[in-house]
């Protein structure tokens, strides 16, 4: 194979029926030209209306598992999801001031299921916003993420520039959990503000942020810029919540299976 794919490692807990977590990352990367490598933070009970446990790696089976998979292959970009313990956090955090360091990085950071249930105590937030933010290339909180991570700041500006100043170095922000008939999903860094505006699709969805922010890193990982690996996201995720079907008892999977 005269030009191998890309390859993005992602950290990221295992979701049971496919619509979020490593699935997500494996049909998106996939679909979008990369090689997808994976390595379990957590396991997860879950179904499409929520998530009843999740169950952390051994924060040392974990890293014996990354470590191999670093060592042996050339990662473009890291994707981070789910990360289930302080333990992991912390393992993660090491692996990118270490063997990962100068690879860009994609942080989604989930703190609650679709269903509500919080997926972040506390001492996990802080690790998040004091040693995993200043790593990040480029975060992708929804509004009630970014809140959460901004110290309970109200306006996405006002957000952004809170977790600009903890030291990541863009972030998107996106408007699905906002109001009105267009999801506005804005991207702060160095260049200022840019948005975009999307038709608000009529469901929820079970994986949307895991998509956008695996798309997001299949596009740094083949060298496109911030803002053109953003819009690929964007246009990736919206088509697959247009095409998405509901399967379960709760919210619509995305559908990733064409570009």
């Amino acid at each position: 194979m005269p030009n191998p794919p890309p390859v993005v490692l992602c950290f990221s807990g295992h979701d049971p029926t496919g619509g979020a977590g490593l699935q997500a990352d494996i049909e998106t990367l996939s679909l979008l030209g990369c090689r997808p490598c994976t390595v379990v933070t957590a396991l997860t009970a879950q179904d499409t209306t929520n998530v009843s446990a999740i169950l952390p790696q051994d924060k040392a089976d974990f890293l014996q598992q990354a470590r191999l998979v670093i060592a042996d292959l050339p990662v473009s970009a890291v994707k981070i999801g789910l990360l289930g313990s302080s333990a992991i956090a912390l393992a993660i955090a090491g692996l990118l001031t270490g063997e990962l360091a100068g690879v860009p990085v994609v942080l989604d950071p989930v703190l609650a299921a679709g269903g509500g249930k919080a997926l972040a105590r506390e001492d996990l937030i802080s690790i998040i916003q004091n040693q995993l933010l200043p790593l990040t290339f480029v975060a992708t909180p929804n509004i009630p993420e970014a809140r959460q991570l901004a110290g309970g700041r109200v306006s996405p500006a006002d957000c952004a520039a809170a977790l600009l100043r903890l030291g990541c170095q863009q972030v998107l922000i996106t408007g699905t959990h906002d109001t009105g008939g267009a999801v506005v999903n804005r991207l702060y860094g160095p260049q200022g503000m840019r948005s975009w505006e999307w038709p608000r699709l009529p469901h929820e969805y079970h994986g949307s942020g895991c998509t956008l922010a695996s798309a997001l890193a299949a596009g740094l990982a083949k060298g496109l810029t911030i803002e053109e690996a953003c819009f690929q996201a964007q246009q990736f995720t919206w088509k697959a919540l247009q095409t998405g079907f509901r399967l379960g008892k709760g919210q619509w999977l995305p559908n990733r299976t064409t570009l």
